[in-house]
């Protein structure tokens, strides 16, 4: 085998597993300066100069725009509290309570990134609507079939990432993710 032939297979290899590596980083969200709550992440730096360049990668394949740092921020959850993934065609409960804010959302995505499809024509609670516990807290049933209280409506595919988006939040300011907690994830009944 002549040094030419090496020196290409070489290359060969190096650039397979270069761009193999750097697929997976983009492809699988690596939580690079994400913070975590939970079963809740989120990337405070995202669309600033501080970000790192795989979640802006994956932010340019996926057309999603990050909201400011003025603005707010945005979790998700692909994972329950159990670390479990999360499915479609399962109901789940979204209980406690979320830093503070001015408002928050919660809507329910496919994991590629598309609003779940559905009947009920309604694709996300805010924080205006729900009904809470005296203390503040709340329960949020998620599922395909219409439930008494908060509901958030699925489509029943598989994929699903829950997204919660704080609007004008101390988290965004500095102080930190110390002092709040997030609602917790628990899967109910599964097909």
């Amino acid at each position: 085998m002549t040094i030419l032939t090496r020196f290409l297979i070489m290359m060969i290899v190096a650039i397979s597993l270069g761009a193999g590596a750097t697929y997976l980083m983009v492809d699988q969200g690596q939580r690079i300066s994400a913070i975590a709550m939970g079963p809740w992440f989120a990337w405070p730096n995202l669309g600033t100069p501080d970000g790192d360049p795989y979640s802006a990668a994956r932010q340019a394949r996926t057309g999603q725009l990050p909201l400011g740092a003025s603005e707010g921020i945005a979790f998700f959850a692909e994972t329950d509290s159990q670390n479990a993934p999360l499915d479609g065609t399962c109901t789940y409960v979204i209980d406690g309570q979320t830093p503070p804010a001015r408002l928050w959302t919660l809507a329910a995505y496919e994991a590629d990134g598309g609003l779940k499809n559905h009947e009920a024509d309604k694709y996300s609670l805010d924080s205006r609507e729900i009904v809470r516990r005296t203390d503040g807290s709340f329960e949020i049933t998620v599922s395909g079939k219409a439930r008494p209280g908060n509901w958030l409506p699925l489509g029943g595919r598989s994929s699903l990432v829950l997204v919660l988006r704080l609007y004008d939040t101390p988290l965004t300011t500095g102080s930190g993710q110390g002092n709040y907690s997030m609602p917790k994830v628990t899967r109910g009944a599964c097909p």
